[in-house]
């Protein structure tokens, strides 16, 4: 059985692992060091981490302002606070001028579990999309995580990196997994519809395939890594090529993945689009299986939007 890992931690032993390549890379944290797993890089370079306390929307600026002086930082906290609290910062300090800054969010989804509506951001992906030249990102496990971290520190521009609590499988090969940045990843081959996954969904979809599988249905399978930019050409091929597509995310279906493959499709190649994702709606605490049923987030659910999408064709 594949290793379990959660992405926030891989996020914090890849701080710590590029420190060392990495001179310049600096870290900020926001009271949450052991949560968001940057404490790790802490312990390993305790004078270029700096704790900024409760105050999200100020670390924002501080790490605007390290990064007109060379350095390159990651500010991280919870993606309810990175990502909602300190926006106006992110699109001001940070968006506007379009400056080098990490933001690494954790703790994001319903797979945040016991923390409940308040702490599951379901919003993040659609408020981030929406700042001009703002790089977003999901990881689907820790190999990919750890290499994303890597991805952001060699771009120059503002990048908003997304993280889970919940510990999810490893996907992918350490040895000879290649990250490019804004490019999907085809996982599996298919004729008949393609599902179009990120974060912890595109294990969903892998099972769901072989789902489909058994009931003669063949699926393309395609993570996401990268929400914006899109990799638009890939999705368009496979518009062209299965004719039908889901979208799969731990996210409100608007402003997200879905929404984001919707305008691609319809703008250039219109073929059937259902989305697999929270439906307009709040999370509430529990545990995370559970959750995941209840707001239809499961391998079942994408099975079955992607025979409803098959018949629209």
């Amino acid at each position: 059985m594949a290793e379990k890992i959660a992405t926030r931690e891989a996020y914090g032993n890849a701080l710590a692992e590029f420190g060392e390549k990495y001179e310049k890379l600096v870290v900020l944290d926001a009271d949450l060091a052991a949560a968001t797993k940057t404490g790790t890089f802490k312990k390993k370079f305790p004078d270029r981490f700096f704790d900024c306390g409760i105050a999200e929307g100020n670390m924002m600026v501080v790490a605007a302002g390290l990064s007109t002086t060379g350095f390159i930082p990651f500010a991280s906290s919870f993606a309810m606070f990175a990502a909602g609290r300190a926006f106006e910062q992110v699109r001001n300090a940070i968006g506007y001028p379009h400056l080098n800054v990490k933001i690494g969010a954790t703790h994001a989804g319903i797979s945040v579990g016991e923390d409940g509506a308040t702490h599951q951001c379901l919003e993040d992906f659609a408020t981030m999309r929406s700042i001009p030249g703002m790089v977003v990102m999901q990881p689907a496990d820790a190999v990919e995580a750890r290499a994303m971290v890597e991805a952001a520190i060699n771009y120059v521009g503002p990048c908003y990196m997304r993280f889970g609590r919940y510990a999810v499988p490893t996907l992918f090969d350490k040895d000879t997994y290649k990250f490019e940045l804004g490019k999907g990843i085809v996982l599996a081959d298919g004729k008949d519809v393609t599902l179009v996954a990120t974060g912890l969904m595109v294990e969903q979809a892998l099972i769901a395939r072989e789902t489909l599988a058994a009931e003669g249905i063949s699926a393309r399978v395609v993570n996401i890594h990268t929400i914006k930019p899109l990799d638009e050409e890939l999705i368009l091929s496979c518009a062209a090529e299965t004719g039908a597509i889901v979208t799969a995310e731990e996210h409100n279906i608007i402003g997200g993945l879905g929404a984001a493959v919707c305008e691609c499709v319809c703008a250039n190649k219109p073929v059937p689009v259902l989305r697999v994702g929270t439906n307009d709606t709040f999370g509430r605490s529990g545990k995370v299986p559970p959750l995941m049923e209840l707001y239809g987030l499961t391998a079942n659910d994408i099975a079955a939007k992607a025979k409803a999408a098959i018949a629209l064709k």
